[in-house]
């Protein structure tokens, strides 16, 4: 696990030298191991390729970066973990590769040479590498199947850049970047980011999850990116439930063996809800006498409290626990550092329950925790999907069954008929009928504190960022949607907050449900199997781990996860945030007084609370930091 950054300049001088260093620094704290990095001058320019190491596995000098194979035809600098390298390796080691470390990243050398981009279907791992090949003159950026280690590039006339952070970025490129406009706005009104290859800065692009791009080093030019993986959605499962839920336990508790190989002490997050639960039971299934740490937030005397849930589960497996418990005080003191940490704008202050985890992980000497992120998106969580299950059964002519799973799913705890419907007509909409909705269901396009002139004369869409839905195998509804939550928008913005937040304190955190193999299984599998006909959520997860897993968690009704007192926070410190929203950003597309006076009506009651006071905090803050 590290931060990696890379270039290459037509006209190079000791600028770039400098700007690299300034990068390397800047993500000190992803790698704080081990930093270098080389620079190959050629008649066609200057390459530069610079890593900073989190040492995990093979923590020898010999296995930092970059890396040369032994005819020096390749360079690489890796960010990630390769789980399956060991079989890797044997497999490469048979054929006739030496290897001179115990590390991944040699594994994943070698197996670029051997096989090229095939090499990457036989991988099992999150990362994010850049490949020089100095024989051929090209690099090659890749990003893992689901996004979860993060890479941004840019080009300008005279060459190209990337890094795993765009705070490096920032400092590799040539002059200063400019606001994205669109983002902010999508950010701002409709509360969306982290979707398509766009960032916050006009100038940078992220890499979409499972995707590559090959430059050409003479034309020093990025080309277009190309998929390398994506998730397929045709139902080809025969099993029955029961057949399936036994071979779901079997992949997961494989994952989860895999994930547990490391060099330094590691641990997990554990929230109490049901994903982070089976993770840390999966541990002790495999490793019986392997001491586990945990590391949780408790929301101190609220409502939103999953303490009992952590309490059980620590119990149940024998678990070391550490808990952290966080004021509004707390928050303020560091916001800034949270926002900086994040690079971008996101969504509420349950990223800060998520960063003050992975600093009490690195509190107590542990390097790597293993995490529940993306069972809902695979597995059919949060609210069951309503809408898209209950399409797919209209697309079958299935109407009673329809009916029926709509009263079935309203009957669970915070549903409702109403509540379903609503979602089945907007799942089932798009394009102007869309935006009439939204505007029904009181989402605004041009709030009171947005100027639409200057964003219209900029080109920026005044709409909601509809993502064009994967067109559904018939009655696979759901599987569409649940297809592009995990590559395209959605989990995305899950991952990078995981991603920052760990790294902030040199940790890597690790999540287990990820794997093309787990994710191909799950979207093959009938609907049913998923989200039941009497609306459980996530019913094959659950049934395939009774017998690990206390039954009292497997059968919640809630779902609650590093969800924080948001509102009462913001409201025991409205003084802190007025002058926060008051701070002027000059941006003029934003009506800062008018936010001020919105804010004033939610603390008198006269507006709710939204997630929409977090927006403009971070936002505004984030902004001001820039510059």
């Amino acid at each position: 696990m590290c931060g990696i950054a890379g270039s290459f300049w037509k006209n190079s001088d000791l600028q770039s030298n400098i700007r690299m260093e300034r990068a390397l620094q800047i993500m000190r704290e992803r790698g704080p191991n081990h930093q270098d990095y080389h620079r190959h001058d050629t008649a066609g320019g200057s390459a530069l390729l610079g890593q900073t190491r989190l040492s995990v596995i093979d923590l020898s000098e010999q296995a930092s970066q970059p890396m040369y194979s032994p005819d020096g035809r390749y360079g690489l600098i890796f960010n990630g973990e390769i789980y399956n390298y060991i079989e890797l390796r044997e497999e490469l080691a048979r054929a006739g590769r030496n290897f001179h470390t115990q590390s991944d990243t040699e594994v994943l050398l070698a197996a670029w040479e051997a096989w090229g981009e095939a090499a990457l279907r036989r991988l099992t791992g999150m990362f994010a590498f850049a490949v020089f090949d100095f024989q051929l003159r090209t690099c090659t950026l890749v990003r893992d199947a689901f996004g979860i280690k993060p890479l941004f590039y840019a080009s300008t006339g005279e060459g190209f850049y990337f890094a795993s952070d765009t705070r490096a970025m920032r400092a590799l490129a040539p002059c200063s970047p400019a606001l994205n406009w669109q983002r902010a706005y999508d950010y701002l009104v409709h509360g969306e980011y982290d979707f398509g290859n766009e960032t916050f800065f006009s100038e940078f692009s992220s890499l979409s999850p499972g995707h590559m791009i090959e430059v050409p080093l003479d034309q020093a030019r990025t080309m277009l990116p190309r998929c390398w993986w994506k998730p397929s959605i045709i139902k080809d499962s025969t099993s029955s439930f029961e057949e399936a839920s036994m071979q779901l336990r079997e992949l997961l508790l494989e994952s989860v063996k895999l994930h547990l190989r490391s060099d330094v002490p590691l641990g997990a997050a554990l929230s109490g809800g049901i994903d982070s639960s089976v993770i840390v039971c999966a541990m002790r299934q495999i490793e019986p006498d392997l001491p586990i740490h945990t590391f949780s937030f408790v929301a101190s005397e609220s409502a939103v409290s999953e303490e009992h849930w952590v309490d059980l589960v620590n119990k149940h497996v024998g678990a070391i626990a550490h808990k952290v418990h966080v004021t509004p005080e707390e928050l303020a003191h560091d916001l800034e550092s949270l926002i900086d940490t994040q690079g971008e704008p996101f969504g509420s202050t349950s990223i800060y329950a998520q960063y003050r985890v992975f600093k009490l992980a690195q509190q107590n000497g542990v390097t790597v925790t293993l995490d529940g992120q993306g069972a809902d998106e695979m597995m059919g969580g949060y609210n069951g999907y309503p809408g898209q299950r209950m399409l797919s059964l209209l697309d079958k002519g299935a109407y009673v069954q329809a009916l029926t799973f709509l009263r079935n799913w309203a009957a669970w705890p915070g549903r409702s008929p109403i509540e379903g419907l609503k979602r089945l007509v907007g799942a089932g909409s798009s394009g102007q009928f869309n935006s009439i909705l939204r505007r029904l269901n009181g989402m605004q396009n041009i709030p009171d504190w947005i100027r639409p002139g200057p964003l219209r004369e900029a080109g920026v869409r005044l709409s909601y960022p509809q993502a064009q839905p994967i067109a559904p195998d018939h009655g696979r509804r759901m599987m569409a949607f649940l297809a592009q939550s995990l590559t395209e928008r959605g989990l995305l913005g899950l991952l990078r907050h995981g991603d920052r937040n760990s790294m902030r304190f040199s940790v890597e955190s690790r999540v287990p449900f990820l794997t093309t193999g787990l994710v191909e299984f799950m979207l093959r599998q009938p609907e049913e199997y998923l989200v039941s006909p009497s609306g459980e959520t996530k019913a094959l997860l659950r049934a395939s781990m009774r017998g690990i897993v206390p039954d009292a968690v497997l059968d919640r009704r809630d779902k609650i996860g590093f969800a924080t007192p948001e509102k009462a926070w913001m409201f025991s410190m409205a003084d802190t945030v007025r002058q926060w929203l008051a701070d002027d950003t000059g941006l003029p597309f934003l009506d800062q007084a008018a936010i001020c006076e919105h804010f004033e009506q939610i603390l008198a009651g006269k507006r709710p609370y939204t997630w929409q006071v977090w927006r403009w905090i971070n936002f505004i803050r984030w902004y001001k930091g820039l510059n």
